[in-house]
């Protein structure tokens, strides 16, 4: 259930394209886990299970999630001030081993630039 006010000191979450609805689709435990990571990450924290994405720079952050055999991933950003942004949600089926696919990473890259767009337009260009 959606919140019409945040608390203090929380940051907003906005979804980029399907991200919500791709989530929607994980087992409920997944869900749970993921949504407390994304929580701990309105308020400026680091859930356990969060760690730095590669390739796209500091701010960029996977939530990990193995769940009966399958993996789980999350990917977000907190690289903006007021706002957080879920870029990515996919249940990792990479055909090379621990390596994420091609598309999934260039998604979360269209995704990011989206939501910089989104964040400039909502408040402003950031100072870098």
């Amino acid at each position: 259930m959606s919140r019409l006010k945040n608390a203090p000191g929380e940051k907003l979450l906005f979804w980029i394209g399907s991200a919500r609805n791709d989530l929607l689709k994980f087992p409920d435990a997944v869900q749970d886990e993921i949504g407390i990571a994304l929580s701990v990450a309105q308020f400026g924290g680091k859930h356990p299970k969060a760690k730095p994405w590669k390739g796209e720079g500091p701010g960029i952050l996977e939530i990990v999630e193995d769940y009966r055999g399958d993996a789980y991933r999350a990917v977000y950003t907190v690289k903006f001030e007021k706002a957080a942004y879920v870029l990515h949600a996919f249940q990792k089926k990479s055909p090379k081993g621990i390596k994420t696919a091609h598309a999934d990473v260039e998604m979360i890259s269209r995704r990011l630039k989206t939501a910089s767009e989104d964040y400039e337009a909502r408040y402003g260009k950031r100072e870098t």
